[in-house]
C-alpha cells in the first residue's frame, strides 16, 4: 500500500471548505489532468459515487469512488468524509477531515491508502507512489485553499495568497 497524508490550513470557515471538497466535479479544477464526474444516485452522503479520470489520451485511467462515511462539520466539531476506490488501476481508501479553527479558519487533513495494479508495482514502488501522492495532493489542497479563500468574503491568506500545505507530520 502507498499511504500518505497532507494538511492544509484555509482562511475560511469549515462549512465553506467542506462544501467545496464535496463538490466532486469541482476537483477537476484543482487536480492536474483530471476530470471528475458524478455518478447517478445521491449527490451527497453515504452512497454518493463519482469517477475521477486522470491522464492524457490512452494514458488516462478511471478512479471510481463511493462515499462510505459522511459527517459534515457542525459547530466546533470536525467533519469527515471517506471514500472507497474501486478502479482497475487504483484501489484502496481515502478520507478527508475538515476541522474548524479559531477566527473562522479551518484545517483540512487528506489521507490516502492505495494500491496500484498490478499490485507488485505498489510493493516495489510504494514509497515513490506515496511521495508523488503527497506532492500532488499538497498542490491540489493549495489550489482548494486559494479558491475557497477567494470565494469567502473576508479571507486573508498568508503572504503568497495561500497557506503552505504540510506533508505528513510537519507543522505549519
Amino acid at each position: 500500500m502507498a499511504e500518505f497524508s497532507v494538511v492544509q490550513e484555509v482562511e475560511a470557515p469549515a462549512g465553506a471548505v467542506w462544501a467545496a471538497l464535496v463538490d466532486w466535479p469541482r476537483h477537476g479544477d484543482w487536480a492536474p489532468l483530471t476530470v471528475v464526474r458524478a455518478l447517478p444516485g445521491p449527490a451527497e452522503g453515504v452512497g454518493a459515487g463519482f469517477v475521477a479520470r486522470t491522464g492524457v489520451g490512452p494514458l488516462a485511467f478511471d478512479d471510481p469512488m463511493t462515499v462510505v462515511a459522511w459527517q459534515p462539520p457542525a459547530g466546533d466539531a470536525p467533519g469527515r468524509c471517506e471514500v472507497v476506490k474501486s478502479g482497475r488501476i487504483v484501489h484502496g481508501r481515502a478520507w478527508f477531515a475538515v476541522t474548524p479553527l479559531p477566527g473562522g479558519r479551518s484545517r483540512v487533513v487528506w489521507f490516502e491508502d492505495v494500491t496500484v495494479s498490478p499490485r507488485r508495482i505498489t510493493r516495489y514502488a510504494g514509497p515513490a507512489l506515496a511521495l508523488a501522492g503527497r506532492l500532488g495532493f499538497a498542490a491540489t489542497l493549495r489550489a482548494v485553499a486559494r479558491d475557497v479563500e477567494r470565494d469567502h468574503a473576508g479571507g486573508s491568506p498568508d503572504g503568497d495568497g495561500h497557506r503552505r500545505a504540510v506533508i505528513d507530520g510537519d507543522t505549519p
